[in-house]
């Protein structure tokens, strides 16, 4: 009798050993099945650039976390990998090859400065990933691997202008950081102000990280102008802004457009009441009033505290991510050639309203907004376009060879680089 019981217990032991044999197989096949999916994402965390775009890492990986939270994509989750490009071109330009050649990403989600995207540019065409930029650029560039999501200057620059010479004045004084956008947007602005008889009274720029800002304050003094057009990144808006202030230049006596300045930025200033009342277009604000937004800004702040606040490019990486993910979801495929091909015919319900990619080109329809600094450091909008626009690398006004050309010179220039040589204001 108790031989019979030690072979029942003997034949259930291995009953029970097989059944686990082969759960451990189904499961490791299950994973080597659906193994997950590495991204990219690559911003400036250290230098100049990191106060700007530090935040716009954390909209990425909220974007990253609901989607894991949802079961990922294909089934696979999403491993994100963050490096930094340390506000240089040449350095984001070897991380990017670094993260496509041997971390094998799908795509990479980053870049904030023109330069540092038109250094990414030839290794994501090179490897033939992919980019998802979310920053407002220039123009006058189209690429097969870089999703364009920010805005192009026909979508902000230009429209912002024409509100600006019929609400803040027509002689306009031109301020940016010394490197491709802020010169190729003032140069779309100079050809806009001659259509609509606008007087450009002065122009500066600033190298990247510079507080060397005094003598470009007097020089707005003496030229009397009515409105400064202001296209200065990261820390430098700091200087400029408390030396304007110092110089009892107030939003009500000489308001600033600004077209890189949002609520992270604010938060982030020592002085942020300097910027009372200035304004900034972009096409999203935080204050913005729809149910997708309710749901995104409280997503982010019960995620990376109460405290923080969101601006454009956080919104747009973190729609781009979805965008990704729903033409990855809609293709049953990461493959860059499959993604491109899908492009033609997305929409996605985003914070700041719908957004639809352009048939034609790799970019985005997107609305513009006018916001005005209050006390809270936040914006309201006082002006919006009311319609989507659709997005124009090469401005209707400007033909497309005299547009390449102003870009290739200044490129030239710099010594084959999209960042002027280093030197005093000027």
């Amino acid at each position: 009798m108790k031989i019979v019981r030690m072979h029942s217990f003997l034949h259930i032991f291995l009953l029970l050993s097989l059944l686990l044999s082969v759960g451990l197989l189904f499961a490791a096949c299950q994973k080597e099945e659906h193994p997950p999916i590495k991204i990219g994402i690559l911003h400036s965390l250290t230098g100049t650039m990191a106060t700007s775009a530090k935040p716009v890492v954390d909209a990425t990986l909220l974007a990253i976390e609901e989607i894991n939270n949802r079961g990922g994509v294909l089934g696979r989750q999403l491993i994100p990998l963050i490096a930094d490009g340390k506000s240089d071109p040449a350095t984001f330009a070897k991380v990017a090859e670094r993260l496509i050649t041997q971390d094998k990403v799908a795509a990479l989600f980053g870049c904030w400065t023109s330069a540092c995207r038109k250094a990414l540019k030839p290794v994501v065409e090179k490897y033939n990933n992919v980019l998802f930029y979310p920053l407002q650029y220039e123009g006058f560039e189209q690429s097969d691997n870089i999703i364009y999501t920010g805005a192009t200057a026909n979508q902000q620059v230009i429209p912002a202008i024409s509100w600006a010479a019929e609400h803040l004045g027509k002689r306009l004084y031109l301020i940016g950081s010394d490197y491709i956008f802020p010169h190729a947007v003032n140069w779309i602005i100079k050809k806009q102000a001659a259509l609509l008889g606008l007087t450009i009274v002065g122009e500066a720029y600033l190298p990247l990280g510079s507080t060397t800002v005094e003598p470009i304050i007097t020089d707005i003094m003496v030229k009397k102008a009515d409105v400064v057009i202001n296209a200065i990144n990261g820390d430098s808006n700091n200087s400029f802004f408390h030396a304007l202030a110092m110089a009892g230049l107030s939003a009500t006596k000489l308001p600033v457009l600004s077209f890189s300045i949002g609520e992270t930025a604010l938060a982030s200033m020592p002085n942020s009441e300097d910027l009372n009342g200035h304004y900034a277009a972009w096409s999203y604000f935080q204050s913005l009033k729809n149910p997708e937004n309710s749901a995104f800004v409280a997503a982010f702040k019960q995620r990376f505290g109460a405290d923080r606040v969101i601006s454009d490019p956080m919104a747009t990486a973190y729609f781009s991510v979805l965008l990704w993910a729903q033409i990855v979801n809609s293709r049953d495929s990461v493959n860059v050639d499959s993604i491109i091909d899908s492009l033609k015919s997305q929409s996605i319900s985003s914070p700041e309203g719908v957004i639809a990619t352009d048939f034609d080109n790799h970019h985005t329809w997107r609305k513009m907004r006018i916001g005005r600094v209050n006390k809270q450091n936040q914006f309201d909008i006082v002006w919006e376009s009311g319609h989507l626009i659709a997005p124009h690398p090469y401005p209707l006004q400007i033909l497309p060879s005299d547009g390449e050309q102003m870009i290739n010179q200044y490129y030239k220039a710099w010594g084959h680089s999209w960042v002027a040589p280093k030197k005093d204001a000027k």
